[in-house]
């Protein structure tokens, strides 16, 4: 699907086909053609009027969710029929919404269909009486961050015969090359070499090498330094804790923290971002054979802790460990430090599919973050530590223990889990995004398809675009 902004009176700019987002029906011109037919100004309501080529679609409040979901369901819409375009006027509708709301609700992934759709030439022209400075780079800002979180959807709807650590370092590669970033691939014997025996051990079992990934993006006089570090499990078994089948089923989306990172990374040189960014991924598998990692184990990670396996398929927080005593060793005066996981079910279960879980040390971190995604329409909530609930992952013969003794709270011990390879000069600057929920919902919902979301892309890029 193209945008178009187009510095033009609405009515002069031929289109086959016309979309009013509307709120009133007062001053609607086809009011009692709409209300006939039993449309209401809510939400997620449409009526698509053929004969007069338009489409109504309503919402509720003027914020970026309600107008985003509108124009979305609008060109779902818009897609099923044979027009080629469409337009609708800005007015005092949210610009980033209106974008953000048509690019996202137009993706498709259909590379593993034997039939596919001819894909049409359609595009969706927003009409605009005069195209301020303003206007233009809320426009093109927005289909930057639109593209990068399709192509986060892109590698975590990719199954996993398909996208292995190497494939993912390719993917990092390739973005380097298009955006001009550092990118460094490291292998097993670096890993080993290094005592990253925790992220080792995760992979021992796969054909597949694992691989650490490091991108960087680094402008001149960059005002802030910041760390982003992705979970990126392309696939995950459970290893020896083997799961049942039927959760073995979608996690091909247990990448989606490194699929998050490379995302951001896609996206920030074509901002102009003054902040240096640093996207480290731990692209493993975790499957079953031989050389598999067991319970029982005592890894040493590369901070020098010993951590006691009690459950194998608490695999994402061994890689992370590894990434964040990497990046700590490797960065030095980080501002902020951020994680990206699929790490807990117990997440889901706490806060449902759509909302990210954020931890961490310091509270007004955790809420700028929240504030952030929620700016940016996606959905978060603070989960908070505590002193007891870190009691929990104590070991008796190591350091700490990969999962906790208690069934309850999951999502908050895996966070405490990580904070132990948090360098204490760096325990407030960092946060735990444990995006499990959205990252990947088996249906439709507002302008996300079936699938992967992209989740934490847009949250992340307007947190950085707030440091500015």
């Amino acid at each position: 699907m193209k945008v178009n902004l187009l510095e033009n009176d609405f009515i002069s700019v031929e289109s086959e086909l016309e979309i009013f987002i509307v709120d009133d029906l007062e001053n609607c011109d086809d009011k009692e053609i709409l209300e006939n037919i039993g449309f209401e100004e809510k939400d997620e309501s449409i009526a698509f009027l053929p004969e007069i080529g338009r489409i109504y679609v309503g919402f509720e409040e003027h914020d970026y969710e309600s107008i985003a979901i509108a124009i979305s369901i609008a060109i779902k819409k818009f897609k099923t029929t044979k027009f080629k375009s469409a337009k609708i006027e800005l007015k005092d509708l949210d610009l980033k919404a209106l974008v953000e709301g048509t690019l996202l609700g137009a993706y498709e992934f259909n590379e593993y269909k034997s039939k596919k759709k001819k894909s049409k030439k359609q595009e969706l022209n927003i009409c605009v009486p005069k195209i301020t400075e303003e206007i233009k780079e809320v426009f093109e800002q927005s289909k930057v961050i639109s593209k990068a979180v399709n192509k986060t959807r892109d590698i975590v709807n990719t199954p996993p015969a398909d996208c292995y650590p190497k494939v993912m370092a390719d993917i990092a590669k390739k973005i380097a090359k298009d955006s001009n970033l550092e990118c460094t691939v490291h292998g097993e014997k670096y890993l080993e070499k290094n005592g990253m025996n925790a992220m080792l051990s995760v992979g021992r079992a796969s054909v597949h090498e694992s691989k650490l990934i490091h991108l960087a993006y680094k402008p001149e006089n960059a005002k802030k330094k910041v760390v982003l570090v992705g979970k990126g499990l392309t696939y995950d078994s459970g290893g020896l804790s083997l799961k049942p089948a039927d959760y073995m089923v979608t996690m091909k989306s247990d990448k989606s923290g490194g699929s998050a990172v490379l995302g951001i990374m896609s996206a920030v040189a074509k901002l102009n971002l003054p902040i240096e960014i640093h996207g480290i991924i731990g692209a493993v598998e975790n499957m079953i054979g031989g050389d598999a990692y067991k319970p029982d184990d005592v890894l040493k990670a590369k901070n020098g802790k010993t951590i006691e396996i009690r459950n194998t398929d608490a695999e994402g927080r061994l890689v992370l460990a590894d990434c964040l005593c990497y990046a700590q060793d490797e960065i030095e005066n980080i501002d902020y430090i951020f994680d990206y996981a699929t790490l807990t079910g117990a997440c889901v279960v706490g806060v449902g599919e759509y909302t990210i879980g954020v931890m961490g040390n310091d509270t007004v971190l955790k809420r700028d973050v929240v504030a952030n995604t929620l700016q940016a329409g996606e959905y978060a909530t603070t989960l908070p530590f505590n002193r007891f609930l870190r009691k929990t992952i104590k070991s008796e013969i190591a350091d700490i223990c990969n999962i906790a003794n208690t069934r309850y709270g999951g999502a908050i011990t895996a966070g405490l889990f990580l904070d132990n390879f948090i360098n204490e000069e760096n325990k407030d600057k960092w946060a735990h995004l444990d995006i499990a929920g959205p990252a990947f919902v088996e249906k439709d919902w507002g302008y996300n398809p079936y699938g992967a979301s992209g989740a934490g892309v847009r949250a992340t890029l307007q947190f950085l675009k707030n440091l500015n």
